[in-house]
């Protein structure tokens, strides 16, 4: 019966997988295989926090130690004189079973000590009752084992050397061998079967449906880049019933996306870790992900029936909720199942824009702009090289041959004056290194990205094809970007278009260039904190080069969060031209780099200088925020003087 009931569960949520949209996860099986070695056996990212990961990888070890101890009670519970061929009679499998149940058991007691005692923010808006049954069951499973291993002792029943259970037999020597303990022992196994086969059923209607569904989420996680986003197809030859413009509906979910939403163990490490939850905003990650899979768990029968549904957005999950995404990707760093948030939220943004035409009012403005203007700013294209006016660089026209290396200036760099320092230091530097670049002037356009994460995905591929049009017009097959918004959709998003270039961070090509001895800055004493860039450190791990540049000019000093764990300015997602609602994300991050005691605040991103630098003003603190080329340019020692940087003789 047990097995029934959960085999009608598993059939519904087969055939809803089956009905989600495609979308390619077959490809790079070794890189799968090696994902499930380190992310499912492993734990690996559940042991970014300690005691929690600790607590959770011993249950989860000994529920794989402890698998065939079903099979052997199935058959123990029909005739207590039978066990399992061979492993059953094993000394060693017997002591595994005695230590994986004692671990089990302080694994459950440690969760529940964290639930009830220590109360972690992280829970907040998770289902506690269902997850406190859950480990009462586990340690029920575990409890009924060892007293059914010491009554069998005492009985003399033990198929495996008594030696080799020392839990079991000092408990065994708790019972007598008459008939009450006879008795004891059916009742000990019933309850353990009793209590799995419960377990079984009610698994796939829970949150721990995870157990079945975590490490097929996980095979088929993202191989590639973490910053790139899947693209959708606009092509005639694509049938009308497959074309996909965002996610409206459950029907509209791609089989993944209903995958990530049954593998969601709510374990809130993606919203402890969000800017948007931290301060203030309607938007945690596990909550939405949560608000999916309620809707798709009601609707799913009447979509898999070809029903009426109703929009996911302003049902399981609120509106509000996704255009607070900043799409820093700190959730999907932190999720030990590999849900993919972002995909989610950025297809509901589709959706709402492309088909609803529902967006925030200042949204819309730079949607336009970037329509008409080819820029955010809404500035004329031809003033886009306005910045490097005296600075001697060539700007590649039609017909010129291709620099060694392209410089991507960005639509921030090209067209703010806070942001233009950055490009200004970024092409004296290669110009006194010696380094042949050029850039597109009037005929570099925005890449596209701020419509994209918007949820224009339309816009962004009319860019996308005109931008790599260019290019490839150009003969260009090297490109430095200082915008990490730039180059992560350059690197990571222009392939899926036909753009196969080779691209680098600025920070990356001016580190190179201190190692060879082409710049050489001369270290003071200030002491300088790195602020690391979402869609550089964590969407393309760019981490080591930037500090570099930061030890090469001064003393470097951390901030609290850093590395693929930073915490956001607050620009990405589009928010760089949206109104913040609750509490300001960039006076968060300016905060903990004041914490530090640090004079300077070196950044890597045109979007973070203007950010953080809002944010030192409206805070008040005593901040200087530039760009690490600005603390290059400005360290060069003694024998390059400041002209000499200047006109790049």
């Amino acid at each position: 019966m047990a097995g029934a009931l959960f085999a009608r569960r598993a059939w519904l949520l087969w055939r809803l997988v089956r009905l989600g949209k495609p979308v390619e996860r077959f490809d790079d099986v070794p890189k799968r295989l090696r994902a499930e070695a380190e992310i499912v056996l492993g734990q690996r990212k559940l042991f970014q926090r300690l005691v929690p990961g600790a607590l959770h990888a011993v249950i989860f070890w000994g529920f794989l130690v402890l698998l065939p101890t079903i099979l052997i009670a199935l058959i123990g519970a029909v005739d207590r004189h039978s066990t399992l061929p061979w492993l059953g009679r094993q000394g060693w499998f017997a002591f595994c079973v005695d230590l994986f149940a004692v671990l089990v058991l302080v694994g459950v007691l440690g969760a529940f000590l964290i639930r009830k005692a220590q109360r972690p923010d992280r829970f907040r808006g998770s289902h506690l009752g269902e997850a406190d049954l859950i480990l009462a069951l586990i340690g029920g499973i575990v409890t009924s084992l060892v007293l059914w291993h010491a009554s069998r002792i005492a009985l003399g029943l033990n198929e495996w050397p008594s030696d080799w259970s020392p839990i079991s037999s000092r408990v065994a020597h708790r019972f007598g061998s008459g008939e009450t303990t006879r008795v004891l022992e059916r009742v000990f196994v019933w309850t353990h079967v009793s209590i799995i086969l419960g377990f079984l059923v009610y698994l796939p209607y829970s949150k721990h449906l995870h157990i079945f569904t975590a490490a097929i989420n996980v095979f088929f996680g993202r191989t590639r880049a973490k910053g790139r986003l899947e693209p959708l197809r606009f092509d005639e030859e694509l049938a009308e019933a497959d074309m996909r413009f965002g996610v409206g509906t459950v029907a509209d979910l791609t089989w993944k996306q209903m995958v990530d939403a049954f593998s969601c163990t709510e374990c809130g490490r993606c919203q402890d870790v969000c800017p948007a939850w931290a301060t203030g905003k309607v938007l945690s990650p596990k909550l939405l992900i949560m608000g999916v899979r309620d809707q798709l768990f009601a609707e799913g029968p009447l979509a898999l029936a070809g029903g009426d549904l109703t929009p996911i957005v302003g049902g399981g999950v609120p509106e509000e909720m996704v255009w607070d995404c900043v799409t820093c990707g700190a959730c999907i760093h932190e999720c030990p199942v590999e849900i993919e948030h972002i995909d989610h939220i950025v297809d509901l943004r589709r959706q709402l824009v492309m088909v609803d035409s529902r967006f925030p009012a200042e949204a819309g403005t730079m949607l336009r702009d970037v329509e008409r203007g080819g820029n955010p700013w809404g500035k004329p294209q031809v003033e886009r090289a306005g910045w490097a006016d005296g600075l001697g660089v060539r700007v590649l026209e039609p017909g010129d041959p291709a620099p060694e290396v392209l410089y991507w200036v960005g639509c921030a760099a090209s067209f703010d004056e806070r942001a233009r320092t950055a490009a200004e230091s970024t092409a004296k530097l290669l110009r006194a290194a010696g380094v042949d670049f050029a850039i597109l002037g009037p005929r570099e356009s925005c890449t596209g990205d701020p419509a994209r994460r918007m949820g224009n995905e339309y816009v962004f591929q009319s860019f996308a094809q005109q931008n790599v049009a260019t290019l490839d017009e150009a003969g260009v097959t090297k490109i430095v970007a200082s915008c990490p918004h730039c180059f992560n959709t350059l690197a990571n998003e222009y392939p899926d278009f036909g753009g196969h270039y080779e691209v680098v961070h600025h920070t990356e090509l001016l580190a190179g260039l201190v190692r060879d001895g082409r710049l050489s800055p001369s270290a003071g004493e200030e002491e300088i904190t790195y602020h690391d860039s979402c869609y550089l450190a964590r969407h393309n791990d760019v981490r080591a080069q930037p500090r570099e540049l930061v030890a090469a000019v001064g003393r470097p000093v951390e901030m609290a969060r850093s590395g693929q764990r930073t915490f956001c300015c607050g620009a990405g997602g589009a928010h760089m031209w949206m109104e913040e609602r609750g509490g300001a994300i960039n006076e968060e991050r300016v905060r903990e780099a004041a914490d530090t005691g640090a004079g300077t605040l070196a950044v890597a991103c045109p979007f973070c200088t203007v950010m953080l630098d809002d944010g030192v003003r409206n805070s008040g603190r005593d901040l200087r925020v530039v760009d690490v080329a600005t603390l290059l340019a400005e360290s060069l020692e003694p024998n390059t003087t400041p002209q000499e940087v200047d006109d790049g003789s």
